[in-house]
Parts: structure tokens; sequence; C-alpha cells
């Protein structure tokens, strides 16, 4: 039924679109729930469901990556979820440093859904004394001088930015000359990044923006970056 090829250890394709990205995203969640229902199988159709999107375009994010399942056949569940991990890169862990223990950085140094998914934080850093030595799940606030002394002992491949905004670059700056390709901002500020290094930026307020726009003209006004209408 299956008729999966096996992945490569090197990618398939250079460039993949953002968009497709977020729907493996959302299949690998949409297909969890359903082996916990317990389904061994599903089709396009089903799992076009969680990513807002249609069958065909499933089978079209699928097929950068490989052949899989059969026309009539569906899907087998627990093989596509196997399959999905590895192209997301979630078929090891990943090792996470949180720099700024405000309220942003405290939540996510304790959401436990990280280390499901793979993630596993392994330091919290603020320049705050008062925060220095606080307790966050099973982390302590280190001291952000001593951020590359750690790093080079830790050797993380991720870094999360939750600073005021005139504080990331200097962060970034920092963490990219220690080895990190890989950065999560949350810091309403623009940041430049070496080649090489991959960066997210999370605005909060872009994306309340977003929404006003989505209330004031109609959810229907809101597309993705193909021009298909965003679920809602």
């Amino acid at each position: 039924m299956n008729d999966f090829t096996s992945l490569p250890q090197t990618p398939l394709v250079k460039h993949i679109a953002e968009s497709t990205v977020r729907r493996l995203s959302l299949y690998l969640r949409f297909l969890e729930e359903f082996e916990a229902q317990g389904h061994a199988t599903i089709s396009s159709g089903e799992l076009a469901l969680s990513g807002g999107t249609t069958s065909a375009q499933v089978r079209k994010d699928l097929s950068f990556f490989g052949s899989f399942g059969k026309r009539g056949l569906g899907y087998a569940v627990k093989d596509l979820i196997t399959a999905i991990r590895e192209i997301l890169g979630l078929q090891r862990e990943w090792s996470v440093v949180i720099i700024g223990a405000g309220k942003i950085g405290a939540a996510l140094a304790q959401y436990r859904g990280f280390t499901a998914r793979g993630f596993n934080v392994v330091g919290v850093y603020d320049k705050d004394p008062a925060r220095v030595g606080e307790t966050l799940g099973a982390l302590t606030v280190r001291p952000e001088a001593e951020l590359e002394r750690d790093l080079a002992r830790l050797k993380p491949q991720i870094a999360v930015l939750c600073v005021p905004g005139e504080a990331a670059q200097p962060l970034v700056d920092r963490v990219t000359s220690a080895g990190i390709k890989a950065v999560l901002n949350f810091a309403p500020a623009p940041l430049h990044v070496p080649e090489g290094v991959t960066l997210r930026a999370v605005n909060m307020a872009t994306e309340l923006e977003i929404l006003a726009f989505g209330l004031s003209h109609g959810a229907g006004a809101l597309t993705d970056d193909e021009g298909r209408r965003t679920a809602g």
C-alpha cells in the first residue's frame, strides 16, 4: 500500500516554499492525532483538512520529497509520520538556548511541548541580576555574561531571542559568532545574520495587525503566499 521511497541523507531539492513546510508541520500533527485515534490509513482529502488546503496540494507537497501512498488506497499513517518527521529534521534532538528570561522567555523555557517535538532547552540566560538564579522548570537562569562559555560547552544548534529590540542585534552577533546556525527572534527589531544562518522572526504586533485586517475586511480577504485563502 505504501510505496514509500527512502529519503536520502541530503535534501532532494534546494528550495522549498515556506508555506509548504508549514503545511507539512500541520500534516504531521494531524497524522499524530489520527494515529492516536487508532487509524492505520488516511486519504489525501482527510489530510488536506488539517492544512486548510486541497487533496491536490497535499500530493504536490509530498511529491517534493518522494513517492508516498497509492492511488485509491491512501497513506499508511505510521509510515507517513516517520517520513514527514525525517523531512522536517525531527528524527534527531535539537538543543536550544533561550536568551531573555522575561515573561516570554520564561514561558518558553517551561513549555513541555518542545521536548515532545525533539527540542531540548539546555540553557536560559538574562543580564538582569534579579532574574539570574531563578528556577524555570528544570533550568536555572544563567548570567548573559557566561553565554559564550556555555555555548562552547553545550553546543546548541538553535538560539531563541526574547529580549528588547535594541539588545537583539548584538546578541545575534554573539550567538552566530559562537557557531549557532539557527535563530528564532521574538524581539521587535529587524536582524541581520551571516550567510548560512537561518533566521525566523515572530512579531506579535504584526500578527495582531493581520488579525485586525481580517476582522475589518473579512477572513476571505486573507490569502497565503500562493494566493489561497487562509483557513478561517
